[in-house]
């Protein structure tokens, strides 16, 4: 009989269902030696969280997020709550001994970020942050064929993501747009995405320099149970003020001596999740865009001359492509929701055999100290090195 692994679950809204999807799908699409249940899924106000725990199977709620981890009968704690409670929540959670499935960013600050890391290197609970977009098909492809050399040398990157769920001014002033509940605004909701597939593609980054801005300065307040990501109601006239930037544009330089550069904004029409990249080296050029996530995009200079140009590759053929042969048969495609199953499947096997999982709290760590340079270099007008 297959062992279990007892899962909670603090928060429930956006990533609440994202990640309550892949722990009850991982199981029946792979085979894994640890089975998710869903034993106790936690929130502030007990009647929606009891409708959230009925429609996605878990078996109890709780509404303070203490009681959980001190539960003899939880083994991870998956905490997909708002910036500000990530930093208590995962810190308590370590020290009970669970391990930890954290959405990103991992914390508030770097200081922070040093803290829980310097704690889970004294502990043996597996640990990692959530940047589902590494276990796309074909971002883990571009990765393979960098490793092979196929692009050479690698000059530059260009990340990009743009979203623009903000741009009507009557959207409230949800957590996301407040400094004490965010920590920051797409510097690091979005560019916390586009940080992690640099470094996982192209590597540490040394130096950045960045500018920041506001377009909406104030906004009313919202309807706290009514308002999620993407969506909110107003619960009056008041308002309040927008504490985080509205727009960041950054650009790096690597340690491996190649240049970056990063746009992230909530304020671009007709974008609602758009996370691009672009890679260019000595022997050629990759290209992945999320919205076509079953596509990479790859340019070979050592084509025949009249033969050269950008050709796509189609990321779904089983056993050429990661966690392809799991899913559907060749050009049937996968979508967001499977980033996460992935993730999960590669946690229960981590926790399972004692051996890292990346992203973890040392890429979080990282990653942090790049968004906290950027805001700082936007702060004095002038590169900060990292």
């Amino acid at each position: 009989m297959k062992k279990t692994l007892n899962i909670a679950m603090i928060g429930y809204k956006f990533m609440g269902k994202a990640h309550s999807n892949a722990w009850k799908k991982a199981p029946l699409f792979f085979d894994m030696e640890l089975t998710p249940v869903l034993k106790v899924v936690c929130g502030r106000h007990a009647e929606p969280l009891q409708e959230f725990a009925d429609r996605w199977g878990w078996e109890e709620i709780e509404t303070d997020w203490r009681k959980v981890i001190e539960r003899d009968d939880v083994d991870v704690v998956d905490i997909s709550v708002p910036q500000h409670l990530h930093f208590e929540i995962a810190k308590a959670a370590v020290e009970a001994g669970k391990h930890v499935f954290l959405e990103k960013p991992m914390a508030m600050d770097s200081k922070q970020a040093q803290e829980l890391y310097e704690i889970v290197k004294k502990s043996d609970v597996t640990h990692y942050v959530n940047h589902n977009y590494r276990r796309c098909p074909a971002v883990r492809l571009a990765k393979k064929m960098i490793d092979e050399g196929k692009i050479g040398r690698i000059f530059h990157w260009r990340g990009t993501y743009l979203q623009d769920w903000i741009v009507d001014p009557e959207f409230p002033l949800t957590w996301h747009l407040k400094k004490e509940t965010a920590g920051m605004g797409p510097q690091g909701d979005l560019n916390s995405h586009s940080v992690d597939l640099a470094r996982y593609l192209v590597g540490d980054i040394s130096s950045v320099s960045c500018m920041t801005t506001n377009f909406i300065k104030e906004r009313t307040l919202p309807d706290e149970v009514a308002s999620g990501t993407f969506s909110g109601k107003s619960a009056g006239t008041a308002k309040g003020e927008v504490t985080v930037e509205d727009a960041a544009f950054m650009i790096c330089k690597f340690e491996n001596g190649a240049l970056g550069s990063f746009e992230t904004s909530r304020f671009a029409p007709g974008r609602k999740n758009y996370n691009y990249f672009e890679i260019y080296g000595s022997k050629g050029s990759l290209i992945f865009d999320l919205e076509r996530m079953n596509e990479l995009q790859y340019f070979n200079r050592e084509d025949p001359a009249g033969e050269q140009g950008f050709r796509t590759i189609l990321a779904t053929e089983a056993g050429e492509h990661d966690y392809i042969a799991n899913w559907w048969p060749p050009g049937h495609m996968i979508g967001y929701e499977h980033e996460f199953v992935h993730a999960v499947v590669d946690f229960c096997e981590a926790v399972r055999t004692g051996s890292e999982i990346r992203p973890n709290f040392y890429d979080g760590l990282k990653e942090m100290q790049v968004l906290e340079a950027g805001l700082e270099s936007a702060e004095k007008g002038q590169e900060v090195s990292i």
